[in-house]
């Protein structure tokens, strides 16, 4: 550890599961009563934008009601403290890390308190309700929706993941269930360019074999334990 640098950090639902918020899959999940073709996609968004918006409005509603666990707060006092290169890369829409101090982070796959105009593609800060039809500051058009990276669309931020994923000393996966692409095959882009690997995780990931090292535990307590062992070294 005494030779480590850069770190990448991969949080997903997991992480934001203790602060309350539904975790995608599972009984009481967001998909729950909703099929993923119905409320997460292009095609769903453009054959019933009503259902598509009141989907995101809720998640919203449902964030405001929440704050920052100890895991969060760890990874911000991380951000704040360590000398070398760290890039916070998050699966989540949330604002958590935020809330927390996390500064070095990225949102792969976009945010809640965002919104995306189809049109020109420029993205505007957004609270409260985002109605269909909603017009866009920057072009004028009628053409906002929630700004959240569908399945079947890029993530965000791709080329700056991967330069970090290169330059990476340690690849650390915090609550991720490794089974939604491009965000599963980092541990392998990491370990490719000589990175050590931990995953920290409520239960095995479907990405568990490709890391060097696995701890199992809610974050709330494994992931300040392990940004106590970093900062004393």
């Amino acid at each position: 550890m005494s030779e480590l640098r850069n770190i990448v950090v991969l949080t997903g639902a997991g992480i934001s599961a203790e602060s309350g918020l539904a975790t995608f899959r599972g009984p009481g999940g967001l998909w729950e009563g909703h099929r993923v073709e119905d409320v997460c996609t292009p095609e769903a968004l453009a054959r019933d934008p009503a259902l598509v918006h009141r989907f995101y409005d809720l998640r919203r509603e449902a964030l405001e009601r929440v704050e920052p666990n100890a895991a969060h707060e760890a990874l911000a006092r991380l951000d704040a403290e360590w000398p070398g290169e760290l890039l916070i890369v998050t699966q989540n829409v949330d604002d958590l890390h935020e809330r927390a101090g996390a500064k070095r982070l990225l949102h792969m796959h976009g945010e809640l308190n965002s919104a995306l105009c189809a049109a020109c593609g420029e993205r505007q800060a957004w609270r409260g309700s985002l109605p269909p039809g909603t017009d866009c500051d920057a072009c004028g058009r009628s053409a906002l929706r929630p700004d959240i990276v569908f399945f079947g669309e890029m993530p965000y931020e791709m080329e700056a993941i991967d330069r970090a994923l290169a330059r990476a000393d340690l690849f650390v996966s915090i609550g991720t269930s490794g089974a939604v692409y491009p965000a599963a095959g980092f541990v392998r882009t990491a370990r490719y360019h000589g990175a050590d690997t931990l995953e920290l995780n409520l239960e095995p990931s479907e990405g568990s074999v490709y890391f060097a090292e696995s701890r199992m535990g809610p974050a709330g307590v494994l992931v300040p334990t392990w940004v106590d062992e970093v900062l004393a070294d």
